[in-house]
């Protein structure tokens, strides 16, 4: 069975950004607003780990539901993982997701900076180095012969983009501007020349881009 590497949910302002400029611990995705930025998924009844009832359903939550469908794997950037830089300084910060991390298979975390692997929960996270070609190959070892998601942030989906390494895509693009930060495109037709594109608007006012390999 082929294993594809798969971008999921993945969001970006009408201007093509993933996040917006000084990540902290207080702020992960600096001056963007998450609950602006997410809004279309954090508002579904299917939202990993939503803790009240209620939630849309339709277009929105079908992705949300179908986010961890066929995963065994994910590969993540430093910067999704946390707000710390350069050589880890405090083994103690264990991500942003407290003791039930959403995403149920093995994670891999991008970094030049070695650090022993943990585990919470089912999830255990690895951090390695090395080009995304051998990070996927690591991930793909892991994943039981399922496929692996990418979870970003923007400049990782950026590189396995340009290595030429995605199967296929969803990104949600939502209708506010950040005007700075971390850029995945300045237009999704940069992709047009390796993927096939479909775009379906939703009521809750974001655009989905779902692309797949020519």
């Amino acid at each position: 069975m082929t294993q594809l590497l798969r971008v999921q949910n993945f969001t970006v302002s009408s201007d093509g950004f993933g996040a917006g400029e000084g990540q902290s611990l207080e702020r992960p995705f600096g001056h963007a607003n998450p609950g602006e930025l997410m809004a279309w998924a954090l508002g579904t009844a299917s939202f990993p780990n939503r803790t009240e009832p209620g939630g849309s359903r339709g277009l929105d939550d079908y992705f949300t539901r179908d986010f961890a469908h066929g995963i065994g794997a994910e590969i993540m950037g430093r910067n999704k993982f946390g707000p710390q830089r350069g050589p880890w300084t405090d083994h103690e910060w264990q991500g942003w997701w407290g003791d039930e991390p959403p995403f149920h298979t093995p994670v891999f975390v991008m970094t030049h900076h070695p650090r022993p692997p943990f585990t919470l929960s089912d999830t255990t996270f690895s951090f390695v180095g090395g080009d995304p070609a051998a990070v996927l190959e690591q991930a793909k070892a892991a994943a039981g012969g399922q496929d692996v998601r990418l979870g970003g942030g923007a400049s990782v989906v950026r590189q396995f983009l340009d290595a030429d390494l995605v199967d296929t895509l969803h990104v949600a693009v939502s209708p506010l501007e950040l005007g700075s930060g971390t850029r995945l495109w300045t237009s999704p037709d940069e992709l047009l020349d390796r993927f096939h594109r479909e775009v379906v608007p939703s009521p809750s006012g974001v655009v989905h881009h779902l692309f797949w390999r020519r």
